[in-house]
């Protein structure tokens, strides 16, 4: 049986992401023989809709010579933190759309999303572990669909830190105040994001503001996840699945 691996991400209009995708993509590839290959797709932001993309991926790897029935697997891995309307709609929707061209040759397979990854934590505590703070905000996206930030809540409380969302309530600003209000006065921020981009811009200059605003409190930046062999070790895991 053949197998390639399509490591799928929103998408962004900042090169950065994109840049980092094809970092973690061969990070991944490095746990893989020869035969196999590793790719990436954006839901948004690319010039082909994501069934298309998958479509010449899987020509790519496969080439356009049938196979017999279930010799051809194609695991989508989707880096999404969480499971928004994206990861739980649009993905499939695309999916289906993808698997219907594609007929009996390839079975494309949509594994388990990077943040349900139990070990995600870990990595996340790392970071933590390496700025001294009273208290930490995880600042993650967030969601209009219903219970998608359950596991962002539950990750935050097994972190010893409170949340904020960039798209929705709490947002930064009033949980900073919050904090300034019980006392604290060195507080950190974790963005929830994979890669660096134009949100974790916006972060930054956000915090720059709460600087002038909060002059007494000292503040905090730590990096997005990255591409890095731990996250390469999570994404291969998924695969495995």
């Amino acid at each position: 049986m053949s197998s390639a691996y399509l490591l799928l991400s929103h998408g962004s209009r900042d090169r950065r992401p994109e840049i980092a995708m094809q970092q973690l993509a061969s990070l991944v590839c490095q746990k893989l023989s020869s035969e196999h290959l590793v790719g990436i797709a954006a839901l948004e932001m690319s010039s082909q809709p994501l069934h298309e993309q998958i479509q010449q991926f899987a020509k790519s790897a496969f080439g356009d010579c049938p196979q017999s029935q279930n010799e051809n697997r194609l695991k989508i891995v989707p880096l999404f933190l969480l499971p928004g309307v994206h990861l739980m709609t649009d993905i499939p929707a695309e999916v289906a759309l993808a698997q219907q061209a594609a007929g009996q040759d390839t079975i494309i397979e949509l594994q388990p999303y990077l943040g349900s990854h139990p070990n995600l934590e870990k990595l996340l505590a790392k970071q933590i572990a390496a700025i001294k703070a009273e208290a930490w905000i995880l600042l993650a996206h967030g969601s209009r669909r219903p219970g998608s930030q359950e596991s962002v809540e539950a990750m935050a409380a097994s972190l010893g830190a409170v949340t904020a969302y960039w798209a929705g309530p709490p947002s930064l600003e009033s949980r900073v105040k919050e904090l300034v209000t019980a006392g604290y006065r060195e507080i950190a921020i974790l963005p929830y994001f994979l890669f660096a981009g134009g949100i974790t811009d916006a972060i930054a200059t956000s915090i720059e503001e709460l600087k002038l605003q909060f002059s007494a409190v000292n503040f905090q930046l730590a990096q997005p996840l990255g591409a890095s062999a731990e996250l390469a070790e999570l994404i291969w895991d998924l695969t495995q699945r």
